[in-house]
């Protein structure tokens, strides 16, 4: 699998469990203000990088990815937020593999804004 497929499934996988979570947040826990921030940069990941896709130039493309990048870490912020604030629960699995995941987008967002960046030299 191609790093551009990968990063266009992986982020919209996160996108989806995002949604999910958002609407748990929601229904089960009545948390309304943290959750809707964590909606609109979760799911902006993975906009910001298929929209990447279609850049008009190497800049583009570029900028783009370091805009997901950027959502990518304040996906994570407010993750580790919900978690300190006892919205989430850090000993629960599915918050250990959004956790994960979202750390692993990072990882990857940021190796191929790096990488595009040294091949434009």
């Amino acid at each position: 699998m191609s790093v551009k497929v990968l990063i266009l499934d992986k982020s919209f996988d996160f996108s989806v469990r995002v949604v999910n979570l958002y609407k748990y947040l929601c229904n089960e826990k009545k948390e309304f203000t943290l959750s809707k921030q964590l909606l609109r940069s979760g799911t902006s990941i993975g906009a910001n990088v298929n929209e990447a896709q279609a850049g008009q130039s190497k800049a583009d493309f570029i900028s783009k990815m370091s805009i997901a990048s950027k959502e990518a870490r304040e996906t994570k912020y407010w993750i580790e937020l919900l978690i300190k604030t006892d919205y989430l629960n850090i000993e629960e699995n599915y918050v250990k593999s959004l956790l994960k995941e979202i750390n692993e987008l990072i990882k990857i967002i940021t190796s191929i804004v790096k990488t595009s960046k040294e091949n434009i030299k």
